[in-house]
């Protein structure tokens, strides 16, 4: 049986490149060239690519990346995006919590939840922070965004989540002592099917 978040992003490609959060990328990659001081010499991990938007877009401005994630269906379309675009990037199939590469990247991005904070412990995610470290040259440097455990303790979660994604959440409680949110959600994927998820969060 598929964990919640494997579950999410089966045949989902296409819904998730419409949501609200994935349409900064431009700024997102400005951003991330002002901290590299746009050297393109540099060579950059992207850990839970999903659909490759940073990891093509960096391709673009000439840059070697390689993007990894767990979930195949959005390795192709990232491949297929690629294609498209007529750039080279390095699409892999990998676990965050397991990979292992021979050599090291300049930078490893991780942005917008990719990987890191979905895992059910604290322990997973931090195997993930040590891949991500073990993945860098010594100078190199670590980008990634995370969820901010102020948010709920002051904002609705699902009024949030509601408002401004496809995903749907029907129920969630924030738990203050693990700053985990647990959530039913309801998804429509690319096949047009509905799916019922129980999703656990760290902030």
């Amino acid at each position: 049986m598929k964990l919640w978040y494997e579950e999410l992003f089966t045949n989902y490609a296409n819904a998730y490149d419409k949501e609200s959060f994935t349409q900064g990328t431009i700024a997102e990659v400005d951003f991330i060239e002002v901290e590299i001081q746009s050297d393109r010499s540099k060579t950059i991990l992207d850990i839970g690519c999903g659909t490759g938007r940073h990891a093509i877009e960096l391709a673009k401005r000439g840059y070697s990346v390689v993007g990894i994630d767990l979930s195949e269906s959005q390795l192709q379309k990232a491949r297929e995006k690629a294609q498209r675009e007529g750039v080279q990037v390095n699409f892999l199939q990998a676990d965050a919590r397991h990979f292992n590469f021979e050599t090291s990247f300049d930078l490893v991005i991780m942005l917008c939840e990719g990987a890191f904070p979905l895992m059910e412990t604290d322990e997973m995610n931090f195997r993930i922070l040590t891949n991500a470290a073990n993945a860098l040259t010594i100078k190199g440097k670590f980008i990634f965004t995370t969820l901010n455990a102020l948010y709920p303790l002051y904002h609705s979660v699902s009024n949030f989540i509601n408002t401004s994604s496809a995903v749907q959440i029907q129920e969630n409680t924030f738990d203050l002592l693990t700053f985990r949110d647990f959530s039913t959600i309801t998804i429509t994927d690319d096949n047009g099917d509905t799916k019922n998820l129980q999703c656990n969060e760290r902030y």
